[in-house]
């Protein structure tokens, strides 16, 4: 979040956190961020009746001028996460750098085994996995698209060589992707004559 909001061209003003995410993490950790960057961040689950009750909340704190972190998804989420879930997962995991599909590599935005665990790190025993790790077509706009700055639509392999059963890029890659829901749910750009 702060890599893209931090970006020269960002258009983002608004966010929904992941709510399986969350589930573990609790949201605090928006908290500095919506506060920082101005920006309303809503916890929301993958429901689509989350996700649009999700915007909902996240459009009225833009038209009210607030940018709190809100949780839509109190059915499963608190504040402060599962703190067993974390106490095991710092046991298992450190903080490293990671390479996002379509964005490049981020400082301190993925988790490694620690040493004591690496005997049960796939990317060490398959090479072949970290190779493929980052890598998309150059016809892709997966990056603008994930940044706010493109929308699915003015991708040049959207809908004919990127669709969902043959993803090019993260956001067509998961059904809550922006250009997943964009082939989903988007209208004929001419209506039948009636």
């Amino acid at each position: 979040m702060r890599a893209i909001l931090g970006s020269p061209g960002n258009r983002v003003q608004g966010f929904l956190a992941a709510g399986h995410v969350c589930t573990v993490m609790g949201y605090e950790e928006y908290l500095p961020i919506a506060r920082q960057y101005r920006v309303p961040i809503v916890v929301t689950g993958f429901e689509p009746v989350d996700i649009l009750h999700g915007v909902y909340l996240c459009v009225k704190q833009l038209e009210k001028g607030r940018t709190d972190v809100e949780n839509q998804y109190v059915r499963s989420v608190r504040r402060a996460g599962n703190v067993e879930a974390q106490r095991l997962m710092r046991v298992v995991f450190h903080v490293v750098p990671r390479q996002w599909r379509g964005v490049g590599e981020i400082a301190e935005s993925g988790l490694g085994l620690k040493e004591a665990y690496r005997a049960f790190d796939a990317e060490l025993r398959f090479p072949e996995i970290a190779e493929l790790r980052g890598r998309e077509s150059p016809d892709c706009i997966s990056g603008l698209v994930l940044t706010g700055i493109k929308r699915p639509l003015e991708c040049p392999v959207f809908g004919t060589r990127c669709t969902p059963e043959m993803p090019l890029g993260a956001p067509m890659v998961s059904s809550e992707g922006a250009c997943a829901a964009y082939y989903r749910y988007r209208r004929p750009l001419h209506a039948p004559e009636a």
